[in-house]
């Protein structure tokens, strides 16, 4: 018999990540590497663990196999527990086949009865792959005072930009009265991130109905929330102000990597009020080497550097030999730069080698159209000497 939970969180993170392109065709994106010794899941896992909610369903589709092993009894982030914990849930297996997740509200529909177990009333639903640190306790009590259906996440972004968004229009007191999605001309700032809080046998009943509808994209944004909106059920915005970034692109996922990097950004590891848990191997202390030269870098755990690296995020297990520079760069676990490469605004994929003299990247002043031009190295793979990658080029990719 499960003990009742007042609140179960349920996190989707099933997603391909397509625009990470070579980092995702063998990991969901929530499995991709971050910030040295990180994985990109690690902070919806920690922000959950840090808000006293312990029983977290992860919801898994694509490439699952890595993120299964990652998570397994959920013992880093304190979730390896005897009533409640972290629970990886596939697709549904009927008595005939599988099926997959058809869209967001599809992959809570299929796992109504996992929520059931803990009957609980209230119901957190997270995304895995945004960086950000944030109290969901202090959410959920905004959503219990405002005695709310449906309670939504939101942020504010520059007017110029909330046409990419999902933008939630709300009265004085937060109760939304308009949801609309990449609006061309938005009335309000107010961004949805993709955070929700619902009263579980509201949600429970909008759920049944969306399954029955043949029609509908069985998704939150799309066809939940309108539903609700247009039933006239009580929803609110809250309002999170902080670090928050979608890590969805190549140049989001190296901009959110460099704002550790920066002094004046709001996201600080280091903090051991809110700690980012994550699951790690035991690793020998980096080794820096008599010629090497390290400028504002994270160096990981079994590191080895022997070149020049500045401004850059070095994962554990990199080698970096004598007289390679890298600047402004992501190089993640295992990969080996070796003598004489220069890597400039670039991501190395894990387990990939930089052969000498090679020239991946350029130089860069400033992004380009909001975007920056980053190469990829793609993970696993061997380059020879004197490879030549250049500014935005994908090795290996589409």
């Amino acid at each position: 018999m499960f003990s009742r939970k007042e609140c179960v969180a349920m996190l989707l993170a099933g997603g391909q990540g397509t625009r990470l392109g070579v980092l995702t065709q063998k990991v969901a994106k929530p499995a991709v590497p971050f910030g040295g010794k990180y994985r990109i899941i690690d902070f919806t896992l920690s922000n959950t663990i840090n808000s006293g909610i312990d029983t977290i369903g992860v919801l898994t589709q694509y490439q699952p196999f890595e993120l299964n092993q990652y998570i397994g009894n959920g013992q880093p982030w304190d979730l390896d527990r005897l009533n409640g914990g972290a629970f990886v849930l596939p697709p549904y297996q009927k008595a005939k086949s599988g099926e997959w997740y058809k869209g967001t509200a599809n992959a809570i529909y299929q796992n109504i009865d996992f929520v059931d177990r803990y009957n609980p009333e209230y119901v957190l639903i997270l995304s895995g792959d945004h960086i950000y640190k944030m109290d969901y306790s202090r959410m959920l009590a905004f959503h219990k005072l405002s005695n709310a259906d449906c309670t939504i996440a939101v942020i504010n972004v520059p007017i110029e930009e909330a046409s990419r968004f999902g933008i939630m229009n709300t009265r004085p007191d937060g109760r939304i009265y308009e949801f609309e999605e990449k609006p061309k001309n938005p009335k309000s700032t107010k961004a949805s991130m993709g955070i929700y809080i619902f009263t579980w046998e509201k949600l429970k009943k909008y759920l049944i109905l969306d399954e029955e509808d043949k029609n509908s994209s069985n998704d939150f944004g799309k066809n939940i929330i309108p539903a609700m909106l247009e039933a006239g059920e009580r929803m609110f915005a809250y309002e999170f102000s902080g670090y928050w970034k979608d890590v969805g692109t190549i140049s989001s996922l190296w901009e959110a990597n460099m704002d550790l990097l920066d002094a004046s950004s709001e996201i600080n590891l280091k903090n051991k009020d809110w700690k980012i848990y994550a699951r790690n191997a035991a690793e020998p202390p980096h080794f820096i080497g008599e010629k090497a030269s390290l400028i504002n870098s994270v160096i990981s755990e079994g590191a080895n550097i022997d070149g020049k690296v500045e401004n850059s995020i070095i994962f554990t297990g990199v080698t970096i030999e004598e007289g390679s520079r890298v600047t402004n760069s992501i190089i993640m676990p295992d990969a080996h730069i070796k003598k004489g490469a220069v890597v400039d605004h670039a991501i190395v994929g894990w387990n990939t080698v930089i052969g000498e003299g090679s020239v991946i990247g350029e130089p860069q002043d400033g992004p380009v159209g909001g975007e920056w031009k980053i190469a990829v190295m793609p993970p696993d793979t061997v380059f020879g000497s004197g490879t030549i990658v250049k500014a935005g080029e994908m090795a290996g990719g589409k």
